[in-house]
Protein backbone atom coordinates (compact mmCIF):
# COMPACT_ATOMS: atom_id res chain seq x y z
CA UNK A 1 0.00 0.00 0.00
CA UNK A 2 2.37 2.08 0.75
CA UNK A 3 4.26 2.02 -2.54
CA UNK A 4 0.59 2.64 -4.39
CA UNK A 5 0.21 5.71 -2.59
CA UNK A 6 4.08 6.98 -3.05
CA UNK A 7 2.92 6.22 -7.01
CA UNK A 8 -0.44 8.04 -7.11
CA UNK A 9 -1.13 9.07 -3.91
CA UNK A 10 -1.61 12.37 -5.47
CA UNK A 11 -3.51 11.26 -8.69
CA UNK A 12 -6.00 9.85 -6.07
CA UNK A 13 -6.63 12.69 -4.21
CA UNK A 14 -6.86 14.89 -7.25
CA UNK A 15 -9.76 12.26 -8.54
CA UNK A 16 -11.34 12.43 -5.40
CA UNK A 17 -11.52 16.41 -5.42
CA UNK A 18 -12.27 16.50 -8.86
CA UNK A 19 -15.86 14.37 -8.06
CA UNK A 20 -16.19 16.47 -4.51
CA UNK A 21 -15.65 19.50 -6.80
CA UNK A 22 -17.94 18.59 -9.92
CA UNK A 23 -20.82 17.59 -7.45
CA UNK A 24 -20.80 20.93 -5.52
CA UNK A 25 -20.89 22.77 -8.75
CA UNK A 26 -24.09 20.48 -10.03
CA UNK A 27 -25.30 21.24 -6.93
CA UNK A 28 -25.38 18.01 -5.38
CA UNK A 29 -24.35 18.20 -1.67
CA UNK A 30 -24.44 14.46 -0.96
CA UNK A 31 -21.47 13.04 -2.65
CA UNK A 32 -19.40 15.41 -0.71
CA UNK A 33 -20.25 14.12 2.28
CA UNK A 34 -18.66 10.85 1.11
CA UNK A 35 -15.83 12.39 -1.12
CA UNK A 36 -14.36 15.67 1.32
CA UNK A 37 -13.80 13.43 4.27
CA UNK A 38 -11.26 11.08 2.61
CA UNK A 39 -9.28 14.20 0.55
CA UNK A 40 -7.17 14.48 3.77
CA UNK A 41 -7.03 11.19 4.70
CA UNK A 42 -5.29 10.25 1.13
CA UNK A 43 -2.97 13.19 1.20
CA UNK A 44 -1.74 11.97 5.12
CA UNK A 45 -1.08 8.62 4.07
CA UNK A 46 0.35 10.05 0.71
CA UNK A 47 2.90 12.34 2.81
CA UNK A 48 3.27 9.17 5.54
CA UNK A 49 4.68 6.94 2.78
CA UNK A 50 6.21 9.36 0.74
CA UNK A 51 8.68 10.77 3.35
CA UNK A 52 10.66 9.58 6.18
CA UNK A 53 9.64 9.84 9.49
CA UNK A 54 10.84 13.32 11.25
CA UNK A 55 9.25 16.17 13.83
CA UNK A 56 8.81 18.58 11.07
CA UNK A 57 6.39 15.78 9.29
CA UNK A 58 4.42 15.39 12.50
CA UNK A 59 3.99 19.21 12.58
CA UNK A 60 2.73 18.76 8.96
CA UNK A 61 0.31 15.49 9.66
CA UNK A 62 -1.11 17.17 12.78
CA UNK A 63 -2.10 20.19 10.80
CA UNK A 64 -3.51 17.86 8.11
CA UNK A 65 -5.41 16.13 11.15
CA UNK A 66 -7.06 18.86 12.21
CA UNK A 67 -7.90 20.00 8.46
CA UNK A 68 -9.28 16.15 8.21
CA UNK A 69 -11.51 17.27 11.29
CA UNK A 70 -12.45 20.61 10.32
CA UNK A 71 -13.59 19.86 6.63
CA UNK A 72 -15.87 17.11 8.73
CA UNK A 73 -17.32 19.85 11.11
CA UNK A 74 -18.06 22.58 7.82
CA UNK A 75 -20.24 19.58 6.23
CA UNK A 76 -22.81 20.17 8.90
CA UNK A 77 -22.00 23.24 9.64
CA UNK A 78 -26.09 24.21 8.55
CA UNK A 79 -27.34 22.35 10.72
CA UNK A 80 -25.80 23.72 13.29
CA UNK A 81 -24.06 27.24 13.94
CA UNK A 82 -21.09 25.36 16.47
CA UNK A 83 -19.89 23.07 13.96
CA UNK A 84 -18.70 26.30 12.08
CA UNK A 85 -17.25 27.43 15.43
CA UNK A 86 -15.06 23.85 15.61
CA UNK A 87 -14.70 23.71 12.13
CA UNK A 88 -12.93 27.57 12.23
CA UNK A 89 -11.06 26.15 15.45
CA UNK A 90 -10.29 23.37 13.91
CA UNK A 91 -8.44 25.20 10.83
CA UNK A 92 -6.52 27.82 13.20
CA UNK A 93 -4.67 24.81 14.69
CA UNK A 94 -4.02 23.90 11.42
CA UNK A 95 -2.86 27.25 11.04
CA UNK A 96 -0.63 27.19 13.93
CA UNK A 97 1.04 23.80 13.48
CA UNK A 98 2.09 25.07 9.63
CA UNK A 99 3.24 28.31 11.07
CA UNK A 100 5.77 26.31 13.24
CA UNK A 101 6.69 24.38 10.65
CA UNK A 102 7.58 27.14 8.64
CA UNK A 103 9.56 28.73 11.43
CA UNK A 104 11.80 25.24 11.43
CA UNK A 105 14.03 25.63 8.88
CA UNK A 106 17.40 26.63 10.49
CA UNK A 107 19.47 26.78 7.15
CA UNK A 108 21.44 30.56 7.13
CA UNK A 109 19.95 33.00 5.05
CA UNK A 110 18.37 36.28 5.08
CA UNK A 111 14.40 36.01 5.52
CA UNK A 112 12.50 37.37 2.69
CA UNK A 113 10.52 39.38 4.81
CA UNK A 114 13.39 41.24 5.52
CA UNK A 115 14.76 41.58 2.04
CA UNK A 116 11.38 42.98 1.05
CA UNK A 117 9.99 44.21 4.11
CA UNK A 118 7.03 46.01 2.52
CA UNK A 119 5.58 42.16 2.05
CA UNK A 120 4.61 42.58 5.18
CA UNK A 121 2.67 45.55 4.92
CA UNK A 122 1.12 44.46 2.03
CA UNK A 123 -0.54 41.47 3.78
CA UNK A 124 -1.43 43.64 6.68
CA UNK A 125 -3.34 45.99 4.23
CA UNK A 126 -5.28 43.25 2.41
CA UNK A 127 -6.25 41.22 5.50
CA UNK A 128 -7.37 44.80 7.19
CA UNK A 129 -9.49 45.81 3.91
CA UNK A 130 -10.98 42.08 4.31
CA UNK A 131 -11.91 42.50 7.42
CA UNK A 132 -12.65 45.75 7.16
CA UNK A 133 -16.05 44.93 5.06
CA UNK A 134 -16.19 41.28 7.44
CA UNK A 135 -16.61 42.77 10.92
CA UNK A 136 -20.03 44.98 10.60
CA UNK A 137 -21.63 41.14 9.40
CA UNK A 138 -19.98 38.77 11.62
CA UNK A 139 -21.95 40.06 14.94
CA UNK A 140 -20.84 37.21 17.74
CA UNK A 141 -18.25 35.80 15.30
CA UNK A 142 -16.28 38.73 15.50
CA UNK A 143 -13.30 38.05 17.76
CA UNK A 144 -13.12 34.35 16.53
CA UNK A 145 -13.22 35.35 12.78
CA UNK A 146 -10.65 38.27 13.42
CA UNK A 147 -7.98 36.20 15.34
CA UNK A 148 -8.57 33.72 12.88
CA UNK A 149 -7.71 36.02 10.36
CA UNK A 150 -4.60 37.07 12.27
CA UNK A 151 -3.38 33.53 12.90
CA UNK A 152 -4.28 33.10 8.81
CA UNK A 153 -1.90 35.84 7.86
CA UNK A 154 1.08 35.12 9.85
CA UNK A 155 1.05 31.33 8.32
CA UNK A 156 1.44 33.03 5.15
CA UNK A 157 3.91 35.79 6.07
CA UNK A 158 5.79 32.39 7.39
CA UNK A 159 5.60 30.83 4.69
CA UNK A 160 7.36 33.80 2.59
CA UNK A 161 10.27 33.67 5.63
CA UNK A 162 10.65 30.36 4.88
CA UNK A 163 11.73 30.83 0.95
CA UNK A 164 14.93 31.33 1.25
CA UNK A 165 15.85 28.56 3.86
CA UNK A 166 14.52 26.12 1.46
CA UNK A 167 15.45 25.69 -2.41
CA UNK A 168 13.65 27.95 -4.64
CA UNK A 169 11.35 25.41 -5.68
CA UNK A 170 9.98 24.33 -2.39
CA UNK A 171 9.72 28.02 -1.55
CA UNK A 172 7.46 28.67 -4.24
CA UNK A 173 5.52 25.44 -3.42
CA UNK A 174 5.52 26.78 0.08
CA UNK A 175 4.12 30.12 -0.85
CA UNK A 176 1.86 28.53 -3.40
CA UNK A 177 -0.14 26.68 -0.66
CA UNK A 178 -0.45 29.45 2.10
CA UNK A 179 -1.62 32.14 -0.50
CA UNK A 180 -4.06 29.27 -1.94
CA UNK A 181 -5.27 29.01 1.95
CA UNK A 182 -5.33 32.49 1.84
CA UNK A 183 -7.57 32.59 -1.06
CA UNK A 184 -9.72 29.95 -0.39
CA UNK A 185 -10.57 31.22 3.53
CA UNK A 186 -11.04 34.45 2.09
CA UNK A 187 -13.46 33.32 -0.87
CA UNK A 188 -15.40 31.14 1.94
CA UNK A 189 -15.73 34.46 4.61
CA UNK A 190 -16.88 37.22 1.60
CA UNK A 191 -19.09 34.29 0.31
CA UNK A 192 -20.63 33.52 3.80
CA UNK A 193 -20.81 37.21 5.79
CA UNK A 194 -20.66 39.55 3.08
CA UNK A 195 -22.15 38.53 -0.10
CA UNK A 196 -23.16 34.87 -2.47
CA UNK A 197 -20.68 34.60 -5.24
CA UNK A 198 -21.08 33.29 -8.49
CA UNK A 199 -19.11 29.35 -8.34
CA UNK A 200 -18.48 29.71 -4.76
CA UNK A 201 -18.40 26.03 -3.95
CA UNK A 202 -15.96 25.46 -7.07
CA UNK A 203 -14.11 28.42 -6.42
CA UNK A 204 -13.39 27.30 -2.35
CA UNK A 205 -13.33 23.60 -2.70
CA UNK A 206 -10.47 23.83 -5.81
CA UNK A 207 -7.87 26.62 -4.03
CA UNK A 208 -8.38 24.91 -0.48
CA UNK A 209 -7.28 21.83 -2.80
CA UNK A 210 -4.69 23.52 -4.09
CA UNK A 211 -3.37 24.76 -0.94
CA UNK A 212 -2.81 21.56 1.09
CA UNK A 213 -1.58 19.95 -2.48
CA UNK A 214 1.41 22.54 -2.46
CA UNK A 215 2.22 22.55 1.21
CA UNK A 216 2.43 18.53 1.44
CA UNK A 217 4.15 18.87 -2.40
CA UNK A 218 7.04 21.26 -1.12
CA UNK A 219 7.12 19.07 1.99
CA UNK A 220 8.00 15.83 0.18
CA UNK A 221 10.25 17.52 -2.28
CA UNK A 222 12.01 19.57 0.65
CA UNK A 223 12.81 16.16 1.63
CA UNK A 224 14.19 14.59 -1.09
CA UNK A 225 16.72 17.56 -2.14
CA UNK A 226 17.63 17.42 1.92
CA UNK A 227 18.29 13.83 1.12
CA UNK A 228 20.37 14.12 -2.22
CA UNK A 229 22.35 16.56 -0.47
Amino acid sequence: MKSFFKSYGFILFWLIAIVDIVAISFHNYQIPFIAKPLLLPVLMITLFSSSHNSDRRWLIMIGLLFSFAGDVFLLFEESNSLFFILGLASFLITHVFYILFFLSPKKAGRSLLIQKPFLILLVIVYSGVLLFFLIPKLGALTVPVVLYAIILSIMFLCSLHVYDKVSTSVGKLFIAGAGFFVLSDSLLAINKFYMPLPAAGFSIMITYCLAQYFIVKGFIKMQQSLSVA
